[in-house]
């Protein structure tokens, strides 16, 4: 098959969406597909081929909401001959015309959604309600598949759940992949006080809780006065995460690591003794927990990550509500002051990723998808 992703952006650009499209289009390639991706250009990014992956980047003329707007994507995907277009949200412009032109073209789309649309702000708010009661409408209404990342959308995604369900005959739920060959047990020893936070620090990522996450190492350190958290990441608003250590008075107990490329993320999580995510809103999957659970660490997470109900079903972390500081403490404390109760968790979570998250299952299933939709065609 001849396959173009359409992420905004891509490899080596770290960030959910793009490694859920550089691993997946690297099982294609190896299954002796032909992928290529188009997307936005990265100041950091020159590369145009990598694992066996064509790479399009296209000049971007200015940002919508975190999105990058490439005038030529339009012209570039007429270049290729193609089977499938497989496109990504949520970034609106790259997605719609995407379906758009696969649709006037006869060929088969595909959108994997992988969080909610939700932005803070009165403007940013406004724009996206218009475009998700028009825009996104239609190419709901064209696209052919939609993978949705998160198996609780229904309950976890509020400001599209309505709209999707409309569509639900076209819906397939299919979660992220991790490379279990990569995010593995190390048996280096493991930093018993240490936990450990991973995300990208702006303000798109507010979301992830950092802030909440700092409120409870104060609290946790009332029992545990050598706590340590991990931040790995680099943005925007790192100074604003690091004044705020200082406010609380626990700059001792936490350390910022800065921007670390994806390859290198596995001895952080080996280290750690646990692994937190208290994402407030619109976390559509969670990757950084199953990458984690594949290196046997025990995760705390929030109720609306994507894989939360299989984390509590496999028993290898622990689910709390959102902002709640004392909550998160609480869940730190219980893994950190029981040793056996984390390993054993940490053992049933490797179990979990190889079972169910491998980039070789999931991405056998997206194969599934594009075949039957060609069989249709045909």
């Amino acid at each position: 098959m001849n396959i173009i992703h359409t992420p905004n952006l891509f490899f080596p650009y770290i960030g959910g969406v793009s490694n859920h499209v550089l691993y997946l289009s690297k099982v294609l390639v190896k299954k002796n597909h032909r992928v290529k991706v188009i997307c936005a250009k990265d100041p950091n990014s020159t590369l145009k081929e990598a694992f066996g992956i064509d790479i399009k980047r296209l000049k971007s003329w200015f940002k919508i909401t975190n999105t990058n707007i490439t005038l030529f994507l339009p012209i570039e995907i007429l270049k290729n001959d193609f089977d499938i277009i497989h496109t990504h949200m949520p970034t609106p412009w790259t997605s719609d015309i995407s379906i758009l032109l696969a649709k006037l073209l006869k060929r088969k789309s595909v959108i994997t959604i992988h969080n909610d649309m939700n932005k803070s702000g009165f403007l940013s708010k406004l724009l996206t309600e218009l475009y998700l009661h028009t825009i996104f409408l239609i190419s709901l209404s064209l696209v052919d598949k939609i993978i949705i990342v998160n198996e609780g959308w229904e309950k976890a995604f509020n400001n599209t759940k309505d709209l999707l369900k409309n569509y639900k005959y076209k819906i397939v739920t299919l979660p992220n992949g991790v490379d279990c060959d990569l995010f593995k047990p190390l048996g280096i020893p493991r930093e018993e006080k240490t936990i450990l936070f991973v995300s990208i620090l702006d303000k798109y990522h507010e979301f992830k809780g950092l802030d909440y996450l700092l409120k409870a190492v104060k609290i946790a350190r009332v029992d545990i006065p050598d706590i340590k958290l991990l931040v790995v990441g680099g943005g925007s608003l790192r100074d604003k995460y690091v004044e705020l250590s200082r406010e609380l008075n626990i700059q001792n107990n936490v350390q910022f690591v800065g921007e670390v490329g994806h390859a290198e993320l596995t001895p952080f999580y080996n280290r750690a003794a646990v692994l937190v995510l208290p994402s407030i809103n619109i976390e559509g999957f969670g990757l950084v927990l199953v990458e984690a659970l594949a290196c046997k660490t025990p995760v705390i997470a929030t109720d609306i990550v994507g894989i939360s109900d299989s984390i509590l079903e496999a028993n290898c972390g622990l689910i709390i509500k959102t902002k709640d500081s004392r909550a998160i403490a609480s869940s730190i404390c219980n893994i950190l002051q029981n040793k056996k109760i984390s390993e054993e968790m940490g053992n049933r979570g490797r179990v979990l990723v190889v079972n169910k998250y491998s980039w070789e299952n999931i991405a056998s299933k997206v194969e599934s998808i594009y075949k039957e939709l060609l069989d249709e065609r045909n």
